[in-house]
């Protein structure tokens, strides 16, 4: 496919090796214009913001990627596949599951288990097991510690279902160790191991599946900028 996409309305090399993907664009935005040096908008298509720009001499971007696997599914693919991007960081909020798991966290998803069927797509003799890449998931844990800023290492869910009609579903991932449900990092990662490119998920609690705690709109900013920082240092 000819550049620019249906979805993308970058020309060639207007985008980083390494993107920044929170669900949000007016997050994207808020990065580019708070983070960044020497920034270019290089997507308004949808509304789905995305800037390239410089963090500490080192040239990245930061895109929108919309709600759930199916909008994730599109934009990295295309980016992967396309604009030969290397490496994505979703950065995103999630919904606390483990005990252990507080408000305010952040976690990186080491792995992503799923109810979505967009394996299935590859055909594959058995079931897929979407994980991020090692080198990158090390660099932020580094980065984090370097920081002062605690992180949790594990297994996360994407889920296809915000509102799940199935009242047990989330007790029965939490039997299996699962820290936290979001929407987008499965299909990211999958999308990664098709196109042999590098990705990973960084989350922060935002609130609590069982307790039912939520943060406020302040403390969210707050603390999403730790996250945000922590991405931008594993660039």
């Amino acid at each position: 496919m000819n550049i620019p996409t249906p979805h993308i309305g970058a020309g060639e090399g207007d985008i980083a090796k390494t993107v920044l993907m929170p669900g949000d664009p007016l997050r994207a935005k808020f990065i580019a214009d708070n983070y960044l040096d020497d920034v270019v908008c290089f997507n308004e298509i949808r509304n789905m913001l995305g800037f390239t720009g410089t963090y500490k001499g080192k040239r990245v971007s930061v895109m929108g990627s919309g709600m759930g696997m199916p909008s994730m599914g599109i934009y990295s693919y295309e980016l992967f596949n396309f604009y030969d991007v290397e490496n994505i960081i979703r950065i995103g909020s999630a919904g606390g599951i483990a005990d252990d798991i507080k408000l305010r966290d952040i976690v990186i998803g080491m792995g992503a288990s799923t109810n979505s069927k967009y394996a299935e797509q590859y055909k594959l003799p058995g079931t897929f097991a979407p994980t991020a890449d090692f080198g990158l998931l090390r660099r932020a844990v580094e980065a984090a510690e370097k920081l002062g800023i605690k992180t949790v290492v594990g297994n996360i869910l994407s889920s296809d279902t915000f509102y799940d009609d199935n009242p047990d579903a989330n007790s029965l991932w939490k039997k299996m160790n699962i820290l936290c449900v979001e929407m987008e990092a499965a299909a990211l990662y999958m999308n990664a191991a098709r196109a042999g490119k590098k990705a990973l998920c960084i989350l922060t609690i935002s609130d609590h599946v069982f307790t039912k705690e939520a943060l406020s709109a302040q403390d969210r900013q707050n603390t999403f900028h730790e996250m945000m920082e922590i991405a931008l240092e594993t660039v």
